[in-house]
């Protein structure tokens, strides 16, 4: 048996709650991934998965080894970037997940990161704030950017490293269209906008919670038209229907070449939501991990930043 592939397909389960699905991802069979998992309860003289017939679970003992299967094959990617990387050449792979308003800000952040240090291969992956935070806690994810008021700032698992404040506006199909570019319009009260028709990121989304705040302060919620986990269709629906759409500063680039839409400043109040980049504290870092985090602290890039939010 081979210990380190058979944690690797433990944790593939847990990540997909599915026997295909994680044989999928781990490209095996199922059946190959299934006997390898038997063989890993014999190793250990116990169940360690709940079987009915799908994917059940996991017994109290198989948590147990879920939680050293993840910090095994942790230890295991560090080992295999510090060996194979040096102190001004990190090599490896780096998963960045972050939340649907900030994408562009992380791929921008992920091209400038492998630009620097062309041995380093960036994933990048919208994902909710929820999710991120699993990620991180799990350490199936090495940085996360999302927001910062989920995180406790007494917190003993996690660093922050602050990015940027993000600023909404609302996006409409504009009276005047201009030629060739978004039109940035007069701004609007959040009391205005609630009267009109909206689309938002759907409930599981940690933004949709700060919309309906915003709009809850001022007495006026809303019930949204369209809800989207997408941040395209936040433009999209716009462009061809009769809604009006909320982004963030940071996603008003992907809209900048609508000529039909305008952008008006939400105002009283001014609404200002700290984002930044979150990761797990440890008494070491890869290599890769750790030229992301200077790099994310670099004042060059902190003043890239805000000029695209």
């Amino acid at each position: 048996m081979n210990l380190l592939i058979s944690l690797k397909y433990l944790v593939a389960l847990d990540d997909h709650h599915h026997f295909g699905r994680a044989a999928l991802a781990c490209h095996v069979t199922q059946p190959a991934l299934s006997n390898a998992l038997r063989t890993l309860e014999d190793h250990y003289g116990l169940a360690i998965i709940k079987r009915g017939r799908n994917f059940a679970g996991f017994t109290p003992e198989g948590n147990q080894v879920l939680s050293s299967a993840r910090r095994v094959l942790h230890e295991q990617a560090l080992l295999k970037q510090d060996l194979e990387s040096t102190s001004s050449q990190p090599k490896g792979h780096i998963l960045i997940g972050a939340v649907p308003t900030a994408i562009p800000l992380a791929a921008r952040f992920a091209a400038r990161l492998q630009s620097l240090y062309p041995d380093i291969r960036p994933t990048v992956r919208s994902m909710s704030s929820i999710e991120i935070e699993t990620g991180l806690e799990q350490l199936a994810l090495d940085m996360g950017l999302g927001y910062t008021e989920r995180i406790d700032a007494s917190s003993s698992k996690l660093r922050v490293i602050p990015q940027y404040d993000e600023r909404y506006y609302l996006l409409q199909r504009s009276s005047k269209p201009t030629p060739g570019c978004l039109l940035m319009g007069e701004p609007i009260s959040w009391v205005d906008a609630a009267k009109l028709p909206i689309c938002l990121l759907s409930t599981e989304m940690h933004n949709r919670a700060l919309m309906d705040r915003m709009f809850a302060s001022v007495g006026s919620p809303v019930s949204p038209v369209i809800e989207t986990n997408s941040i395209m269709t936040l433009t999209l629906s716009v462009v061809a229907g009769q809604v009006c759409s909320i982004m963030p500063g940071s996603l008003l680039s992907l809209s900048n070449g609508y000529a039909q839409l305008e952008a008006r400043p939400l105002v009283n109040p001014d609404a200002v939501i700290p984002v930044s980049f979150i990761t797990p504290k440890a008494e070491r870092y890869s290599r890769v991990l750790l030229a992301a985090i200077e790099f994310a602290q670099n004042q060059d890039w902190l003043e890239e930043v805000s000029r695209h939010t």
